[in-house]
């Protein structure tokens, strides 16, 4: 004889198919890593030291220029370029000919997640019930974890190949960005099972574990993107040991 639990089931899934909408969201950003030469780095540690990272950021910002308007200085040497292709065009700071890594992700640490069933897997469908408002992403896995006496395996924390580069110096520039960051529709037969759904991050060179991808009981769901609103601008460089 059937369980009350197995009789739900069944019920469930003679309605037929559900949609869960799946939002992840707070701060993160995205970056890009190049790599420097010895007077391209000293260069501009020594100009940072001094004056800060804003002609750094202006630099990085309006290669493209003809003219670019700094605060703290008159030019870049020629030695101290490095946002130039072969051809000597200014290459956005998006797009370096040269890139090692891009990262664009909100921040493991800094997520909050929201899931909402909805009434079918169109953009901005109607929201029928609302699962999880908003709640811290480590808390929210955390007490998942423990409620299964830790024998669930709901994330995987990898690292990108920054500790395979073999540059000497490197340049980071980061815009740091609030927002959604995530957002995917999943279907399913039945209710919405929290211990079914995996959160994948890497680990960059600045230390941040940004969510790179989700799953929902083994598949990847798609990220149909996010609405987010930059905050400012950074940019680092460093001695890669």
């Amino acid at each position: 004889m059937a369980t009350s639990e197995e009789k739900t089931e069944l019920v469930e899934t003679l309605k037929g198919p559900r949609y869960y909408r799946i939002m992840l969201w707070g701060y993160g950003g995205e970056a890009a890593y190049m790599p420097l030469n010895k007077a391209q780095y000293e260069f501009w540690n020594s100009h940072n030291q001094e004056h800060g990272d804003g002609d750094l950021v202006t630099y990085m910002t309006c290669a493209e220029d003809e003219d670019i308007d700094f605060e703290n200085l008159k030019e870049v040497p020629a030695e101290a370029h490095f946002m130039l292709d072969e051809d000597g065009d200014g290459r956005p700071w998006y797009e370096h000919h040269e890139e090692l890594e891009h990262q664009n992700g909100v921040d493991y640490n800094n997520a909050r997640l929201t899931i909402e069933e909805v009434e079918d897997d169109e953009y901005n469908s109607t929201v029928k019930n609302t699962i999880v408002d908003g709640i811290d992403l480590s808390e929210y896995v955390n007490k998942l974890d423990e409620a299964n006496n830790y024998e669930l395996e709901l994330t995987e924390m990898g690292v990108s190949d920054y500790e395979e580069w073999d540059a000497e110096y490197i340049c980071q520039f980061y815009s740091a960005e609030k927002g959604t960051f995530f957002e995917g529709v999943i279907e399913t037969v039945g209710g919405f099972d929290p211990k079914k759904l995996k959160i994948y991050t890497l680990e960059y060179a600045n230390g941040d574990d940004t969510v790179s991808n989700i799953e929902y009981d083994g598949v990847d769901i798609d990220n149909s993107g996010g609405d987010t609103n930059g905050k400012g601008y950074s940019a680092h460089v460093w001695e890669n040991k």
